[in-house]
């Protein structure tokens, strides 16, 4: 199994002075649930180079187990340091792409069209495409084979209206992900705020927040060992 993550360079919140970036646990739970099924992960970034963190998501209530297995593995520190860029990256040399959220997604993949080719490509060759959170955003202008909007006509969920009026930051995002997908025919499903909760539409797999991160992840393998055994 070959899993490209692809992470948000953007680390500023708008026009309101913090920082943003990727939320910890929504790389982390992915990661070492993909790891640990033995899969081989490239991390990349639309800029390259070590992903922002989003201060919050370092906060002592925001750590999980993920979390501390990742500040003590030196080898996964490295590579998330050492990111490659889109430039270059083919479909073709993966068998599934994840997207970790944070708000910074909001902001750069959002709009990033090697980003968006990619997952194209790899919905073009039905090859699992799956975000997490906010990570959703970088679904919001990629197109499906027919040309209409990726979601649309699928079930899909990502960061719900409530939770972002919860955290203060509904009148700060460029964007709603609820509302973005529904307005393109999306199916947008969500569970309780805070609750894990993913969704399955064929090869899209979305998941509403960071407690979603490990069961999202859970899905895409779920997926890649069912065509492994067709």
């Amino acid at each position: 199994m070959r899993i490209l993550m692809i992470m948000t360079s953007h680390d500023q919140m708008g026009d309101t002075g913090h920082k943003t970036g990727l939320w910890l646990e929504e790389f982390a739970a992915p990661y070492y649930r993909f790891l640990d099924a033995g899969a081989q992960i490239t991390l990349a970034s639309p800029k390259g180079g070590k992903p922002p963190l989003d201060p919050n998501s370092q906060a002592k209530d925001a750590l999980t187990d993920a979390t501390e297995r990742f500040e003590a593995d030196d080898a996964a520190q490295e590579s998330f340091a050492n990111t490659v860029t889109l430039n270059g990256l083919l479909a073709d040399d993966f068998d599934a792409l994840f997207f970790p959220g944070g708000h910074g997604p909001l902001w750069d993949l959002v709009t990033d069209s090697r980003s968006i080719a990619l997952i194209e490509h790899f919905t073009a060759q039905n090859k699992p495409v799956a975000a997490v959170c906010h990570g959703p955003a970088a679904l919001v202008n990629a197109r499906d084979v027919d040309g209409k909007p990726l979601v649309a006509g699928k079930k899909v969920t990502g960061f719900s209206n409530d939770e972002e009026k919860v955290v203060g930051l509904d009148a700060v995002v460029p964007l709603s992900i609820e509302d973005t997908f529904k307005k393109q025919g999306g199916l947008y499903h969500k569970g309780d705020n805070w609750a894990a909760f993913a969704v399955v539409d064929g090869h899209l797999i979305t998941g509403q927040n960071p407690a979603s991160s490990e069961a999202t992840a859970d899905e895409v393998l779920k997926i890649l060992r069912a065509q492994k055994a067709a």
